[in-house]
């Protein structure tokens, strides 16, 4: 056993033993679980995926003479302002507002997210309700990451334990949350990365909880709540894991100390604007079940397939398939060959766990102890009620 103590013990001198995840199931498959839990300390995870349940907190700071804001654009993207006179939260997911007669503009809250960490100046249009104490009516400058007080990503919904595999089996095209799915069974679309994703590798959410600190966006971040939708009496396999969408985490972090390399906004054509997010997670190896539990593998793991073509909260489906499978190129639905390609980036989300592993090497990044569990006996409450006015 280790605890969390003597661990930061280590990589403060940077004597810590440190593997990402890919590294750590090549390790177990030569030498095997027992040998590879004395010799590591800490095992880095990592996804770069769409993660469209986020947004940014900001806090403008007072004008003179103050305003009490509720309608403003950020860029041509609507802020919620129902907040005090200056706070301001924007969603990754929403749209650029477009007049009548003009062209669609593929963009949205996770691009202004993105130029604001990169330090690009963003314009921003604001009206207010006067008020004695508030007199101002309107307010428009530009502004940049340096000249506001608080910017901070605080993202309802992130890192789904495991997700679902889109196809279409109707016959005219679809444009989804995956992206386009062709009819007839043409293509299929899968988000989550596998085995290198960090909540498959803590199938029990028995390491990671509501205080861990992770790499997020290219800065520290913390685990602050459970996430919306978090599903955690998804049927599981025999190793734990979710057949399915399962726990998700809420996330918090200083966007000024984030690297617009990890956050980049993105459009779904015919869907909407989203956000791609680096996000990785560090595992303490306190025992043995630690690395067990992370030696999972992608033939170890499956996703159902399910199909768009039917317009309903719960949609058929074409059974479940590995993410060996998915990872190979080609899956069969019901004799045909069908492609198939991830909307995570692989390459993205090993280079989050290769940096979190440089940060820990270094000293620069201790872990924390969770102040508190997530929640596991979390069910779904699907909205069925129906009122008619």
């Amino acid at each position: 056993m280790r605890t969390i103590a003597e661990i930061n013990d280590k990589i403060t001198s940077k004597r810590a033993v440190v593997l990402t995840v890919e590294e750590l199931k090549a390790k177990v498959a030569e030498v095997g679980v027992t040998k590879v839990a004395k010799e590591v300390d800490v095992i880095t995870t990592g996804t770069f995926e769409p993660m469209e349940s986020s947004g940014a907190i900001i806090n403008l700071g007072h004008t003179d003479p103050p305003i009490k804001i509720r309608r403003c654009w950020l860029d041509g993207v609507p802020v919620y302002s129902g907040f005090g006179a200056v706070d301001l939260y924007l969603g990754a997911s929403c749209a650029v507002e477009v007049m009548d007669g003009e062209e669609v503009r593929e963009r949205g809250g996770g691009h202004v997210i993105e130029d604001l960490i990169a330090g690009k100046h963003v314009h921003i249009k604001a009206s207010g309700q006067v008020t004695d104490c508030y007199p101002r009516a309107s307010f428009e400058t530009t502004i940049t990451r340096e000249t506001i007080n608080q910017f901070y990503l605080f993202n309802p919904r992130n890192l789904y334990q495991n997700f679902i595999v889109g196809v279409n089996g109707g016959d005219r095209p679809l444009f989804t949350y995956l992206g386009p799915l062709q009819p007839r069974l043409n293509n299929a679309v899968y988000s989550n990365p596998g085995a290198i994703s960090p909540l498959f590798n803590d199938p029990d959410l028995e390491i990671v909880g509501i205080g861990t600190k992770i790499f997020f966006g290219g800065g520290i971040g913390y685990v602050a709540w459970e996430g919306t939708q978090n599903f955690t009496l998804q049927k599981r396999l025999p190793n734990h894991t979710p057949i399915g969408p399962a726990a998700t985490l809420a996330l918090i972090g200083d966007a000024k100390q984030m690297d617009a390399r990890w956050v980049r906004g993105c459009y779904f054509k015919n869907y909407g604007p989203s956000m791609m997010l680096g996000v990785g997670v560090p595992l303490p190896v306190l025992n043995e079940e630690v690395v067990a539990k992370c030696a999972v593998l992608d033939k170890d793991l499956v996703a159902p397939i399910v199909d768009f073509s039917i317009p309903r909260r719960v949609r058929p489906t074409f059974g479940l398939v590995s993410y060996a499978q998915l990872k190979s190129g080609r899956i069969t639905i019901e004799g045909k060959a069908v492609r198939v390609a991830p909307l995570a980036s692989m390459f993205l989300s090993r280079q989050v766990a290769q940096e979190l592993k440089q940060w820990i090497q270094a000293g620069t990044f201790t872990l924390t102890s969770p102040v508190a569990s997530i929640a596991m006996q979390r069910s779904f409450l699907p909205q069925d009620r129906w009122t008619e006015l």
